[in-house]
């Protein structure tokens, strides 16, 4: 009773604040009674392209390990009447309504000295609303960010030796203005003996407090920080036009001991990403990159930054993980295709406002395809692992049965049906990387088309330098649409480029295929081997246990069956997620025992036995299968100009 009570009494002040601040068309219709639930707010005033008056200052701190809490506080220059404050919701880069509003606690509002209450925002909890008295112009708000404790739910951000601040989960902004019109001044408390990177200019540094020029509330968001106790920071760009380092934090100091020839490879990185575009959109970029196996993994795009993270002994293996090789090339052609040149239905006035994603096969699959090229362009990688991937690539969309119903184009909504949940189908649910993968094999097709039409004088990268390698030096986002994506390619090699991409975006239903004609277009065609090579091995984490193309599953730690292709042999089989292989004919199962029968099956007659458990229920199952063991692989077609040579050759101007 006692809360009710003081519900009301609230909810009375800010409804009738709210009430004397609107006009007299909107106050004859009054607000609810406080005492009737549920309360309906005013409503939250839409972004303006004004300024805010005044700078809001933030300082966030980050010394609470222990616990792993980050805690703020805003000083919000206000005036009388009505206020809402908003937590981001559609987060960039998520490309989703991931704002963790459920992990801020602690919201206390004062002036001089005074308590001011919130009522949260029944439709759109990101939002709260307040009733400033007269008198006060100013507002201390204090909140906690109470980080995750494991990376069971969301990816944890801070751990004993690192912390990853992204500014846009540690902070409150005035609704009714555009993010571009709000001005913060930022200042963080580091933990004692902590450095950091980030793309923010520090105006000082005492004792562990950092401070930083004033910033829009837009470019705040978009440069997140990477702090650690251990710390380093190397040029990879001497003498070049803009400054851009590498900024490395570990789980342990050797971690972080990049060496010469690392630092090449990166410095290399830099200089094809100049030649491929011809412009600079930064002033600066930091690469921010955690060596490490307990902060949460990370690859997010930033205009004049990235945030990444790697296995800790990166630097030191002979061999690290292409994927890991290829994730900072991905991430830093976004400063141009996705930050400079952004789609326009992303090129949102606030983080409230609801993103669309129709272009994504743009934003995420060129990058994918140019972040594949510059891989080995730069020496992060070899042909013949670029080759390999690739391979992998085709065979997954090769053998993909959810194109039957669902298109290319489709899939860019993915992020806004449930950010990165679990999907138990993939192969038929489609997802978040067919608008990454597929696209990419789109854009190779468009490629070896330009390549092919031209004779060779022209090809894609014409395409970059002209769309993406203009206004040398700005770094305000320039929009973009399908129109101009088609006007941009007809402008160096004419074609009917609105039919080429919708035939293969929204292509759909049994006939639709795999865009592979970009790979036989190069020069290649994708087969299926039942041998691989050790690098092919390497490459392929887990193909002792790959059956994808053959039984139809993969074959998981503890013989569990995993990743049951929809339709394959396994599926109709009854088969799904959490099925154990116990056996293979009279052998007891494990992924040789099982390679092996499906290889003595090959061409004959006799089927291959499989004992599975699921709790307490046992099936035998027999598989009428005789095409033996399957994995893609890219082989060339003799007589033909090798054109994805030509593609992943470094460029010499």
């Amino acid at each position: 009773m006692l809360k009710s009570a003081a519900l009301a009494l609230l909810l009375a002040s800010v409804s009738a604040s709210a009430l004397a601040q609107v006009p007299v068309s909107q106050a004859q219709t009054p607000l609810p009674a406080p005492t009737s639930l549920p309360y309906s707010p005013p409503p939250i005033p839409a972004p303006q392209d004004r300024d805010y008056p005044g700078t809001i200052g933030i300082r966030v701190d980050l010394t609470d390990l222990a616990h792993k809490v980050i805690r703020v506080r805003q000083t919000v220059p206000v005036g009388p009447g009505p206020l809402v404050l908003q937590y981001p919701k559609f987060i960039p880069g998520n490309h989703a309504d991931t704002g963790p509003i459920q992990l801020v606690s602690g919201v206390t509002v004062t002036a001089n000295g005074r308590r001011i209450e919130w009522v949260r925002d029944t439709v759109d909890p990101h939002a709260f609303h307040l009733d400033i008295p007269a008198g006060v112009d100013s507002i201390e708000v204090d909140f906690e960010w109470l980080t995750q404790q494991d990376n069971s739910t969301w990816r944890l951000v801070m751990t004993d030796e690192i912390v990853n601040l992204q500014w846009e989960k540690a902070l409150l902004y005035p609704a009714g203005y555009n993010h571009s019109r709000i001005t913060f001044a930022p200042s963080v408390v580091l933990p004692d003996g902590w450095n950091y990177g980030v793309a923010l200019d520090t105006v000082s540094r005492e004792g562990n407090v950092a401070t930083f020029a004033p910033i829009s509330l837009e470019h705040l968001a978009d440069s997140p920080m990477f702090a650690g106790k251990h710390y380093r920071r190397i040029d990879i760009d001497p003498g070049g036009r803009s400054p851009v380092h590498l900024n490395l934090v570990g789980d342990t100091a050797a971690s972080i001991n990049a060496g010469p020839e690392w630092v090449a490879k990166y410095e290399a990185l830099v200089d094809q990403a100049d030649r491929l575009f011809g412009a600079r959109h930064f002033d600066r970029y930091e690469f921010l990159l955690g060596l490490t196996s307990k902060l949460g993994g990370i690859g997010l795009e930033h205009h004049r930054s990235s945030e990444n993270t790697a296995a800790p002994n990166f630097f030191s293996t002979a061999t690290p993980a292409y994927g890991s090789r290829g994730l900072l090339p991905h991430e830093y052609v976004h400063s141009w295709n996705g930050k400079f040149r952004r789609p326009s239905d992303e090129h949102v006035p606030n983080f409230n406002v609801p993103t669309q994603n129709t272009l994504m096969w743009v934003y995420e699959g060129q990058t994918q395809y140019w972040g594949d090229i510059l891989t080995p362009r730069s020496g992060l990688g070899t042909v013949e692992e670029a080759l390999i991937d690739l391979a992998e690539v085709a065979g997954f969309y090769d053998q993909q049965p959810g194109r039957q119903w669902r298109a290319l184009q489709d899939t860019t909504n993915h992020n806004l049906l449930g950010y990165r949940l679990s999907n138990p189908w993939p192969s038929w649910m489609r997802g978040t990387g067919d608008y990454y993968r597929e696209a990419l094999l789109v854009w190779l097709d468009a490629d070896t088309l330009i390549r092919e039409g031209t004779r060779e004088r022209k090809s894609l990268d014409d395409f970059a330098r002209a769309f993406y390698g203009v206004e040398d030096g700005v770094w305000e986002a320039r929009p973009y649409t399908f129109e101009d994506v088609v006007e941009h390619l007809n402008a160096v090699h004419p074609h009917d480029w609105a039919t080429f991409l919708r035939t293969r975006l929204d292509a759909v239903g049994p006939e639709a295929e795999a865009p592979l004609d970009g790979i036989e277009r190069a020069g290649w065609r994708l087969t299926y081997v039942d041998d691989l090579t050790p690098l092919e091995k390497r490459m392929m984490g887990g193909w002792g246990g790959d059956f994808q193309y053959s039984l139809g599953f993969t074959l998981g730690s503890g013989n569990r069956i995993t990743g049951v292709r929809w339709g394959g042999p396994a599926f109709e089989q009854g088969l799904g997620a959490g099925w154990e292989l116990v056996a293979v004919g009279d052998r007891v199962a494990s992924a040789e025992v099982l390679r092996e029968a499906v290889t003595a099956a090959k061409g004959g007659s006799d089927p291959i036995v499989l004992v599975v458990k699921r709790g307490d229920e046992f099936r035998i199952l027999s598989f009428d299968y005789h095409d033996g063991l399957r994995y893609p692989r890219l082989v060339r077609i003799e007589g033909t100009r090798d054109r994805l040579a030509d593609i992943f050759a470094p460029r010499r101007r």
